[in-house]
């Protein structure tokens, strides 16, 4: 579609800026369970939404018909309710809000929806189910592929006119073992969406990773219970990514501070006047927010409002400098954020959400860290997790740990869990790995706003070691 013609023809319409924003989307799923292909779907989903504002105030609508007369129609009904919503208004927008950005976007994947060819993908889905057949014991393998492609076009009346292509791809692998002795999973992929395409998948790689899982999954069935004490916690990346999404990502959200999310999904601990004061960990935490990553799940050249991404210091140095939140949230708290006003599809509304949300290495090796504990566990790969309303208090499960004792990795435990309060945990950050450690992964499930919204984000973690951390076993 022209989107400049359809946006001039809405221009006797009156408004103080209209944005018209094309989204098509396009998603294949694949699976295997145990050498039989439990099949293939696919969607496809394509619209516009048109944004209008009056009085200061934002009003949405949104379409899958791309009839001219049909878009008019629904930006005359945007302007209605954003008319009526400025009687009730709380905050008053202006075109400042609303950059005028010019730019491009195409992820680094080559091989999307146009390449898929289900033969070969299946022919991988199945070498890896029948390599996780290690033993008997090894009742359920599971191999799992999606692809996605995502075409968005953003135009509005200040000139602004971005488009992004961005293709999305993961493959998951998951072994469960079952004796007399109890059921254990492991798993591997699912927390490693990136913006690449087909040819990213190392078949020779995967297979390795397949035999692994279950082989650990065995091992768990023989392993002891892990020990209820406090102790040294070193988390692998892959764990850190869920700790990092659920108590920084979420908490520091500004929509969620301001309490529009409270209804839903919850408020948060932080404080307008915590920015700039709070010690949210200790001097070794740095986060950041950054868009710009080449490759990693939530990249992107402008969210979509048209705001310019930039990468951003959300923590430094374990201080709280800046929020999640895009450029209304930001008026409303007056505290600085990102470029981070998402939309999941067509038909949703942007609204601040987490992009890649990543904890910056720092200098130490896992052997130094490993070396400097004299009583401990290493945790990897999340199994469950529970975080209160205020996204403080949490619990996380892990599928896979060892013991650490006298500076050496020992045994295997099975069924660990550790918990906190996310600023005395991260306060107790004790070593922070170097770029050997660094892994790059994200998620595509993170919920989020009324109506939902489903969206793709990123997170990047070295290991990390706290000091003093409950742990438990999984039946305390």
């Amino acid at each position: 579609m022209n989107l400049k013609n359809i946006l001039s023809t809405l221009n006797n319409l009156g408004a103080e800026y209209i944005s018209l924003r094309e989204v098509r989307s396009r998603t294949i799923n694949l699976s295997v369970r145990n050498e039989v292909f439990e099949g293939l779907s696919s969607t496809e989903d394509h619209g516009i939404m048109v944004e209008v504002m009056m009085n200061g105030q934002f009003a949405h609508g949104a379409t899958n018909s791309f009839d001219p007369a049909e878009i008019v129609r629904v930006a005359e009904e945007a302007k209605k309710q954003a008319i009526e919503a400025s009687r009730f208004s709380l905050s008053k927008f202006s075109i400042e809000e609303r950059p005028a950005t010019v730019g491009e976007y195409k992820s680094p994947g080559e091989k999307g929806i146009d390449h898929f060819h289900p033969a070969e993908p299946t022919k991988l889905l199945m070498a890896l189910s029948n390599e996780m057949k290690v033993h008997d014991h090894i009742i359920s393998r599971t191999a799992s592929l999606y692809l996605t492609e995502m075409d968005t076009h953003f135009v509005a009346t200040n000139g602004a006119d971005v488009k992004q292509n961005i293709i999305r791809t993961a493959v998951g692998i998951s072994a469960t073992a079952q004796s007399d002795k109890g059921t254990q999973r492991r798993s591997f992929g699912d927390d490693q969406s990136s913006q690449y395409g087909l040819e990213r998948f190392d078949t020779a790689k995967l297979l390795v990773e397949a035999k692994r899982v279950a082989s650990e999954a065995m091992e768990l069935l023989e392993a002891e219970e892990c020990p209820t004490e406090t102790m040294d916690l070193i988390l692998a990346p892959d764990q850190l990514y869920l700790q990092i999404h659920e108590s920084i990502g979420h908490p520091l959200e500004l929509d969620r501070i301001l309490g529009d999310e409270r209804n839903y999904a919850g408020w948060s601990f932080v404080k307008p006047a915590d920015f700039g004061s709070l010690q949210y960990g200790s001097k070794l935490m740095n986060v950041t927010f950054d868009p710009t990553m080449v490759g990693q799940n939530a990249s992107y050249f402008s969210d979509d409002i048209g705001n310019l991404a930039t990468k951003e210091f959300l923590i430094k140095d374990g201080l709280l400098l800046r929020g999640l939140g895009g450029l209304e949230s930001q008026k409303r708290l007056n505290l600085p954020g990102v470029a981070s006003q998402r939309a999941t599809s067509w038909n949703r509304a942007p609204i601040d959400r987490m992009a890649n949300v990543n904890l910056e290495p720092g200098s130490s090796t896992l052997a130094d860290m490993i070396k400097s504990v004299k009583r401990g566990i290493f945790m990897q790969s999340n199994r469950s997790w529970s975080i209160d309303d205020y996204r403080n208090k949490f619990q996380f499960g892990c599928e896979f740990a060892r013991l650490i004792e006298d500076g050496k990795l020992t045994k295997v435990v099975k069924n660990p869990n550790y918990r906190g309060i996310t600023a005395p945990f991260w306060n107790q950050l004790k070593m922070v790995g170097d770029k050997s450690t660094f892994e790059v992964g994200g998620l595509s499930n993170c919920g989020k706003g009324e109506p939902n919204q489903v969206i793709f984000v990123g997170h990047a973690s070295p290991v990390c070691l706290f000091s003093n951390i409950e742990v438990f076993g999984g039946g305390k």
